[in-house]
């Protein structure tokens, strides 16, 4: 598949750009996305101080960084993401942590509600979830996706739907309090995973 960079990549912004988009509408107290309710809107606050945190904290194990230091092919990085996402804030420091690594990783973003044509190539069982990454090469064909979650919080996910039919209130506290005791580990597991395969 190959992506329109003209459409898509072009017209994508930088991380320190998501961030001061994310900063402002925290103080306007708005949203990204079609959605502009309550809930979406506490939604990115919380998410806001959970980005600033991580972003402060985030390690990456010698380990891991030697791995993603080895990518010797330049690489466009496409998440489709919204501001107000849980699994997004929870992800995206990591992404722009391994980005900040390796000059051939270029990290872009765009809003999934204001690309919907490119979301609904990469839906996630037929569903629009993100973050959703998209690694592309120098010609912007597709190497590899990932999302909207790691393989292990996934699993959680499944297991939670198989028992209650879907996710409430009660599941996406569990899951951040999962969040933060990974500490990341389950994203950068398979993030090394897509990298060894696309290399």
């Amino acid at each position: 598949m190959k992506i329109d960079s003209k459409e898509y990549v072009h017209k994508a912004i930088s991380y320190p750009e998501y961030k001061l988009l994310f900063k402002q509408l925290v103080k306007e107290e708005r949203t990204t996305g079609n959605e502009q309710s309550r809930e979406k809107i506490d939604f990115t606050k919380l998410n806001w101080s959970r980005t600033k945190r991580l972003d402060k904290t985030v390690i990456l194990s010698d380990s891991a960084i030697a791995i993603f230091k080895e990518l010797n092919t330049p690489q466009t990085w496409l998440v489709i993401t919204e501001t107000w996402c849980g699994d997004a804030a929870q992800t995206l420091p990591f992404l722009n942590k391994i980005a900040a690594l390796n000059e051939n990783i270029n990290l872009k973003l765009v809003l999934r509600d204001e690309n919907e044509e490119l979301m609904n190539s990469f839906l996630t069982n037929g569903s629009q979830s993100i973050p959703k990454l998209i690694i592309l090469d120098s010609n912007n064909h597709v190497i590899d996706t990932w999302g909207p979650r790691s393989s292990r919080a996934t699993q959680l996910v499944n297991d939670y739907k198989k028992l209650h039919g879907q996710l409430d209130a009660d599941f996406k506290k569990a899951l951040q309090i999962w969040y933060n005791n990974d500490e990341g580990v389950a994203i950068i597991e398979d993030l090394i995973s897509v990298i060894k395969v696309s290399v």
